[in-house]
């Protein structure tokens, strides 16, 4: 098995396991939603999308909330 092929198949387990957390960190919603690490600082900043941050420093994403969000978000 090449670089490549093993490279592929850790980002599929990393996301499959993304997938089975209540909450994410940053940079796991970044990856769960597809949204830049930069977007989503501005998002957060402009309170365009829901987030916690309990301890005034690290930003938590609850995947239930963050689902509602983006549905919501689609184009009609």
């Amino acid at each position: 098995m090449d670089n490549l092929q093993l490279e592929d198949r850790l980002i599929r387990i990393e996301q499959l396991l993304i997938a089975n957390k209540e909450v994410l960190t940053l940079e796991e919603a970044c990856l769960y939603t597809g949204i830049s690490r930069s977007y989503m600082y501005k998002l957060t900043s402009n309170e365009k999308i829901p987030y916690c941050k309990p301890r005034g420093k690290l930003i938590y994403f609850e995947k239930k909330k963050l689902n509602s969000w983006l549905l919501n978000k689609s184009n009609p």
